[in-house]
């Protein structure tokens, strides 16, 4: 008989809430899911609706009390997340639980800062769940890879950066040198404002060199940018090439939710959780 590991739900109500609320593979745990996105989508339109003047004018009680429900039900799902896992610290650390608790602080913030509940819109990120729901198992494995060639380009990203940056610099102080206040170059951090602006190839136009030095320097900056702007997307293309070699699983882990473990990983990578424990039968459970 299989035995549940020391780091797993223990059995009974813990475990059949990890099912429901973590799977989709029973009609339970689909009908919650499919349930919690409804949810979500009514309560993104809420925030959204209250934003027109019309509406907020002649339903502004109604939004305001559906917005507090909305509050109050994903509440109660977020403590449900955190008592059916083993280790609920890692669930709430994990990119979903900052999201379920983000969807759920814009309106306790709203009550000392009025406004704020328009970031309830963050819920939105929720809707990630779908995935899972409607059996496309194989999207979030992309997902996961995507993740996966983001972390492992990290590093490479960060002196790209690192550099574009001190190019910035360099740039902004010799255009603050070269055009000056006059043309309207007035400080070191706006010059570099107007290089990012250029590097970038984005050309707001509220700052342009008027002299001949100026105007030649920003050609360089300009044609400067054209190159560097393939310098990230060939970091992260090869680093992708190489992540999608690999294969990885969308089993939640019963420690702490995550997700996106290698197909012959028996534990998570995360919490250390066994990943083929099965919840015992409930015939015969004694508590």
């Amino acid at each position: 008989m299989n035995r549940p590991s020391e780091q797993s739900p223990v059995g009974g109500f813990r475990a059949r809430l990890h099912t429901v609320i973590f799977e989709a593979d029973t009609p339970a745990g689909k009908a919650f899911d499919v349930a919690l996105l409804w949810a979500i989508v009514f309560s993104v339109a809420a925030v959204m609706l209250e934003s027109v003047s019309q509406v907020r004018t002649h339903h502004s009680h109604a939004l305001h009390v559906a917005e507090w429900v909305f509050t109050v039900l994903f509440a109660l799902e977020y403590v449900l997340r955190l008592i059916a896992v083993r280790r609920p610290m890692h669930y709430a650390r994990s990119f979903f639980g900052i999201v379920d608790l983000m969807a759920l602080l814009p309106s306790f913030l709203s009550v000392f800062f009025p406004g704020a509940q328009t970031l309830l819109v963050v819920r939105v990120l929720r809707l990630l769940r779908v995935f899972r729901i409607l059996k496309l198992g194989h999207l979030l494995g992309q997902a996961e890879v995507l993740m996966t060639a983001l972390r492992a380009s990290r590093p490479k990203i960060i002196v790209f950066l690192g550099t574009v940056l001190s190019i910035d610099v360099i740039m902004g102080a010799l255009m603050y040198m070269v055009e000056g206040e006059a043309n309207g170059f007035d400080s070191i951090p706006r010059s570099m404002y107007w290089a990012i602006v250029t590097m970038t190839t984005v050309g707001f136009g509220d700052i342009t060199p008027k002299t001949v030095t100026g105007q030649f320097l920003a050609s360089i900056l300009m044609v400067m940018g054209y190159g560097i702007i393939a310098v990230p997307t060939g970091i992260v293309s090869v680093e992708l090439a190489a992540a999608t070699r690999q294969h990885v699983d969308t089993q939640a882990c019963p420690g702490c939710g995550a997700q996106g473990h290698d197909p012959d990983a028996r534990f998570c990578k995360r919490c250390g959780t066994a990943l083929d424990w099965t919840p015992p039968s409930t015939e015969g459970e004694t508590g």
